[in-house]
């Protein structure tokens, strides 16, 4: 580490070189040592390993510098200022979330006036009576570093259970509240990660998933998580008397979570379900009744419903003795059934909603009113159909647009549903359904300081390298011309089974009113078309992901929507090393890229936190077969030294527990050696955020400067 200190002095002089955004940027300067990795004979250099000690003081150095590097560079881009102070414009609108209903009216849901770093949650206690604020995250830090991540009301109201979040970790303390007081209980229970909350019936605790408790410090950070436990907390007693309900020795990396099924009856919280998810196409699923369980003690009461780990097996509700499943057995793209609890057997399920034509997933189902509440993505595009338990349509709700219904709050006591619809040209609006009548009225529409009449968002299908249909969201100027002249950015995800559906975002408004092109691909490792198209970007088969990118590049620029010179391209986490993995296949594809918080050393990401739980997704390089396939693609170690990269930005966080710094540190480092032109490869790392969370004036100041790098280097004026 001697060597490192010495080339450390010159920083100095390295962050004054950043000069204006033409000019040749000088980096800070990163150690290499000699390091060197065997994988079953095949040696990989490793130079800068030394980077995945996150307490080493030289790190944190070179860090501070590669910031001051971004932050000169940025601070002379003239169209900086200007999509900064639009963006905070738009972004200043009143949002609200569908309201949780409990079977005694009473609603609970959060709002933002606009600018709030969080949301603050409300409640009401019936629908006619005025909302009271009830808990607001904001006191509880000034810059948003204490999150609040999550909450569940007790079936009766009079307790709320939420999830606190400090320094932008995973790791969660759960806190629970008088709702009629306001105050705060002295119940603590640490270490929840990835949990839900499950209340009892009764209201004298919940159930939740935690980890053992990791070492303390900055390793903390990238300690690797195993052994995800139930537990039950009694309220009023200290978590040390928390009883063990559930473990699953034999899985140490799958999730182990435990819920009620809110939204239908289940005798209002008789049957607990327990979930063990290992990978994200199955999940085995338990269940234990609670009648005569007044202290759960539920180790010998849970029962097994579906344990071949074959298949998702999801409970919508019951009515009666009938349990309501959404499932892929023998459907990939999802079926709706009903069984019982004494005769489960797939054999004797009775189908209610069968699996649907090609490109119809079905996405979410829910009880309403003795109703089947069904939302299915049609290529990407929200369907929402009102059922009878017997399987008939009763009622097509009528969307607004081409969009998404991200959200459903139901109860089958109630005839009243709750459900979002979000598009990438309209903000999320709350709809008020009539289970019985089949009506919807508008709950609560935001207004936002945009008109997107003069834009129009449609789809594409376009061909892969391999031939294979993939759908294509794009969203610009009504009678644009196919001239190539625009700057476009296109963004992708591709994989864990997630479909990129319309949402909105105030950067895309920002983007379509200075003349910009906002495209997103459905490419393989997604959902779109169901398990089959997840299963055909997974393991090996990751590389028809980057293919399926590369073309979508391809018939943008084909199309006449853009040139590689004017394209950029976004990906945040898996879609982080979705772009990486591009840059480096084809760096003269691409005029500019976001790499967001990505997984980029594909040889070592499951050494840390909880990097495990994605190999069956990814695959391991501990395994000789997966190894191979890993190292032809993983970003880190295929960046070529002397290649011309285009301009890069590349953002982390010192407290992302999910996909830890390290991936960008190594990463940028070895990127800004490798470069062989001009263009600049800028690193910015936040603190007190985490992978998913960011208060909202952060967000803001990220998003700005993520586009405005891409839109200087996209030739954008």
């Amino acid at each position: 580490m001697k060597r490192a200190a010495s080339a450390l002095a010159s920083l100095a002089a390295a962050i004054g070189a950043a000069a204006v955004p033409s000019a040749r940027v000088q980096y800070p300067p990163a150690f290499r040592d000699k390091t060197v990795d065997t994988y079953f004979g095949v040696k990989v250099p490793a130079p800068y390993r030394w980077m995945e000690n996150l307490g080493n003081p030289q790190l944190h150095q070179w860090v501070s510098a590669e910031n001051a590097l971004t932050e000169g560079y940025l601070s002379k881009i003239p169209i900086r200022h200007r999509i900064g102070h639009r963006l905070t414009g738009l972004w200043n609108y009143a949002k609200e979330d569908a309201p949780k209903q409990l079977k005694n009216g009473m609603l609970f849901f959060s709002r933002n006036s606009g600018l709030q770093n969080q949301s603050v949650i409300y409640v009401q206690t019936s629908p006619a009576t005025p909302a009271r604020a009830l808990l607001d995250p904001n006191t509880f830090s000034r810059d948003g570093s204490i999150a609040l991540t999550g909450y569940e009301p007790s079936p009766d109201g009079k307790h709320l259970a939420y999830a606190l979040s400090t320094g932008g970790s995973d790791w969660e303390a759960i806190h629970i509240m008088d709702v009629a007081t306001g105050k705060k209980l002295s119940d603590v229970v640490r270490w929840a990660k990835f949990s839900g909350i499950a209340w009892t019936h009764d209201d004298r605790g919940f159930f939740y998933s935690r980890f053992a408790e990791p070492p303390g410090g900055e390793e903390a950070i990238r300690h690797a998580v195993a052994d995800q436990k139930v537990y039950y907390h009694w309220l009023g007693t200290p978590q040390s008397g928390d009883r063990l309900v559930y473990s699953k020795p034999d899985l140490p990396n799958a999730y182990v979570t435990v819920g009620f099924v809110q939204r239908g009856f289940c005798d209002d919280g008789r049957y607990l379900f327990l979930s063990i998810d290992d990978g994200w196409s199955a999940n085995e699923l338990y269940y234990a009744d609670l009648r005569n369980s007044h202290h759960p003690d539920l180790a010998a009461q849970i029962r097994p419903l579906y344990a071949k780990d074959d298949a998702a097996y999801r409970p919508i509700g019951c009515i009666g003795n009938t349990l309501y499943l959404r499932t892929t057995l023998n459907a990939p793209r999802g079926r709706i059934v009903a069984t019982t609890f004494s005769d489960p057997d797939p054999a004797h399920w009775r189908v209610v909603v069968p699996q649907q034509g090609p490109g119809i997933v079905l996405a979410d189902a829910a009880l309403a009113d003795g109703r089947i509440l069904a939302s299915y993505e049609v290529v990407a595009r929200s369907h929402v159909e009102l059922l009878s338990t017997a399987g008939t349509v009763l009622d097509v709700l009528k969307l607004p647009a081409l969009g998404t219904v991200s959200e459903i709050s139901a109860r089958n006591g109630s005839r009243t549903a709750y459900y979002a619809f979000t598009s990438y040209l309209s903000p999320t609006t709350i709809y008020k359904l009539d289970a019985a009548k089949g009506t919807a009225s508008v709950y609560f529409r935001p207004a936002v300081k945009f008109d997107p009449s003069g834009y129009e968002t449609k789809q594409v299908l376009y061909p892969s390298r391999d031939g294979a249909k993939v759908p294509m969201f794009i969203v610009a100027r009504k009678g644009i011309r196919l001239d190539g002249s625009h700057p476009t950015v296109l963004y992708g995800y591709g994989g864990f089974d997630l479909t990129v559906t319309p949402d909105f975002d105030p950067m895309i408004p920002v983007w379509l009113e200075l003349g910009g092109v906002y495209a997103v691909a459905n490419v393989r490792g997604g959902g779109v078309y169901g398990q089959a198209w997840h299963r055909a970007g997974m393991l090996g088969r990751k590389q028809d992901v980057f293919d399926d990118f590369a073309w979508a590049a391809k018939y943008l620029i084909k199309e006449g929507y853009t040139s590689p010179r004017r394209l950029g391209i976004q990906g945040f986490s898996n879609g982080g090393l979705l772009t990486a993995a591009s840059i480096i296949q084809h760096p003269r594809l691409f005029g500019a890229a976001y790499i967001g918080h990505g997984v980029l050393d594909m040889l070592r990401y499951q050494k840390f936190s909880g990097g495990a739980y994605w190999v069956p997704e990814y695959g391991s390089s501990d395994d000789r077969t997966a190894f191979h396939w890993l190292n032809k693609y993983s970003p880190l170690q295929n960046i070529r030294k002397g290649t011309c990269y285009p301009p890069t930005y590349i953002t982390a966080s010192w407290d992302d527990d999910r996909v830890v710094p390290s991936h960008e540190f190594e990463f940028t480092a070895a990127m800004q050696r490798a470069q062989g032109c001009d263009n600049p490869i800028l690193l910015r790392t936040a603190g007190s955020t985490s992978h998913m969370y960011m208060p909202t004036a952060k967000l803001i100041q990220q998003d700005a400067d993520v586009w405005a790098f891409e839109a200087h280097n996209l030739g954008m004026r």
